[in-house]
């Protein structure tokens, strides 16, 4: 799913807990909706990694950022 800042968003529920009732089974899901918005988008930390073969002088040297997308929710509806 891609969505820009500030887009609404929909997402599928898969376990609605509020106070005493727990909806956990496909059917009661099916009328769950779960809606939010997007405040922005970063990158996480930067993980290096490197490969170091003996004897052989293999050497290889790499790094990677995750993309993360923050999301407020805004409404929770258990039977929509």
């Amino acid at each position: 799913m891609k969505a820009g800042v500030g887009e609404e968003v929909n997402f599928a529920a898969v376990l609605v807990v509020d106070g005493d009732t727990v909806l956990a089974s496909a059917s009661e899901l099916s009328k769950a909706a779960v809606q939010g918005r997007v405040l922005g988008e970063s990158k996480g930390p930067k993980i290096d990694a490197y490969n170091y073969k003996n004897k052989t002088r293999g050497r290889r040297r790499w790094g990677h950022r995750q993309h993360y997308t923050t999301v407020e929710i805004t409404a929770i509806s258990p039977a929509s």
